[in-house]
């Protein structure tokens, strides 16, 4: 995708970017954007080339107003062919309707620090295994296709608890596979790693988890998120998560900010030649529009502003093969 620079050696030649911003971007601030709207912000995504999309999560709308309507987002999300739609669940009543709607794919939090698992679940870490596995079983015995990726969060520190052991993720790790999930993931929730923590606790999960640990969330709290998915890829991970406009945080985190921005860590990506099947004109086009339904809020990224550097040059490469089995 670029004029003049291979990837570097030991760096993959493709990456997914799984757009979150319709979950973890929208819950996180007071707007409620219209549910067209959203539609639009699928469809968009879709035509800029994203083909893993969260769409929304299955709370309380009493909890969440911005997320609602995620059953009617999803209906959509699955009429777009080779589109794997995805929905955050926090318990087993939101899992059995992730299943009732036919989700691909339902990601499940478990935060490795006991002080973030209360304040944002109410439970410990190891009840929240127990609720997995309680999951794991309601869909073996509805006969479910629904994949299920439980996200560690808060992995690498935590604002309420502090230091989170890694041994203590390599523990929570072991016990949601054991517990029949199919996919984890490392969640860097308020911004506290750094390259050599990712390298770090990827290097010491690997060897146990294998290919189910296959994604790797980060905020840009304190401008790493971008090191930090260098990091991974380095590890061997390919797939990560992303918010457009870098919106987002977490509430139990005062003054983060989201995600990396899908925008930028796509150009990251592709200036690296790594391929993600993504059409910048179209992303910062879907920008622009998220700019003026979200004109009170405040964006992140910069390939925005800048643009693309004359010495790269787009290519309409067709998007990896996607597959939501684990």
């Amino acid at each position: 995708m670029t004029e003049f620079t291979p990837a570097p050696a030991g760096l993959p030649r493709h990456a997914t970017i799984r757009e979150v911003g319709l979950r973890d971007g929208l819950q996180s601030i007071a707007h409620v954007m219209p549910t067209e709207q959203k539609l639009q912000w699928i469809q968009g995504a879709y035509d800029a080339g994203q083909r893993e999309i969260e769409v929304g999560s299955f709370v309380p709308a009493r909890l969440l107003p911005q997320l609602a309507d995620t059953a009617e987002l999803l209906a959509f999300a699955k009429t777009l062919p080779g589109l794997v739609a995805s929905v955050l669940v926090p318990n087993l009543k939101g899992a059995q309707r992730a299943m009732e709607c036919e989700a691909e794919l339902m990601l499940l939090p478990l935060s490795a620090s006991h002080a973030h698992s209360l304040a944002n679940l109410r439970k410990t870490p190891d009840e929240v295994v127990a609720d997995i596995a309680r999951i794991v079983d309601a869909r073996e015995a509805t006969g479910s296709r629904t994949v299920i990726e439980v996200g560690i969060s808060t992995a690498f520190g935590c604002t309420l608890q502090g230091r989170v052991e890694p041994a203590e993720v390599l523990r929570l790790v072991r016990a949601v596979l054991d517990a029949g999930a199919d996919r984890v993931g490392l969640a860097d929730t308020v911004g506290y790693a750094d390259p050599a923590m990712v390298q770090a606790l990827f290097a010491l999960i690997l060897p146990v988890a294998g290919d189910k640990l296959n994604c790797g969330h980060f905020h840009d709290t304190r401008g790493l998120g971008l090191a930090n998915v260098y990091a991974a890829l380095q590890m061997g991970v390919t797939r990560f998560d992303a918010c457009l406009a870098g919106i987002g945080g977490c509430p139990h985190a005062p003054g983060a900010s989201g995600n990396v921005s899908t925008e930028d860590l796509a150009y990251m990506l592709a200036s690296m030649d790594i391929a993600t099947g993504l059409d910048f004109d179209k992303l910062i086009a879907l920008r622009s529009k998220l700019a003026g339904w979200l004109s009170t809020e405040t964006l992140h990224g910069t390939l925005w502003r800048a643009g693309l550097p004359k010495t790269m040059k787009p290519a309409n490469a067709p998007s990896p093969t996607m597959t939501a089995v684990a």
